[in-house]
């Protein structure tokens, strides 16, 4: 499996509470596409919000984005890690 870090912008003022409920339907389906979301950041000032998955392809991560409705701007495979 890979490793993906998504980017979603525009998301200015999200809170503690928000970006757990999003993590959480993230979770809440992800099997269905065999994805896994490790982790998620967020800075409210800016809107960005970044998550950490593994999975078999960005379009995989991408389609649990959408369907637990906040599309990810940018998916990067991350091929090296320590």
């Amino acid at each position: 499996m890979a490793h993906f870090m998504d980017v979603h912008h525009g998301m200015q003022g999200i809170t503690a509470d928000q970006l757990h409920q999003a993590h959480q339907a993230d979770l809440a389906i992800e099997k269905e596409e065999n994805v896994h979301f490790e982790r998620a950041w967020a800075d409210p000032e800016s809107g960005t919000v970044y998550c950490l998955s593994e999975g078999p392809s960005a379009e995989a991560v991408q389609r649990i984005h959408e369907r637990s409705g906040h599309k990810a701007d940018e998916i990067h495979e991350v091929p090296l890690s320590v």
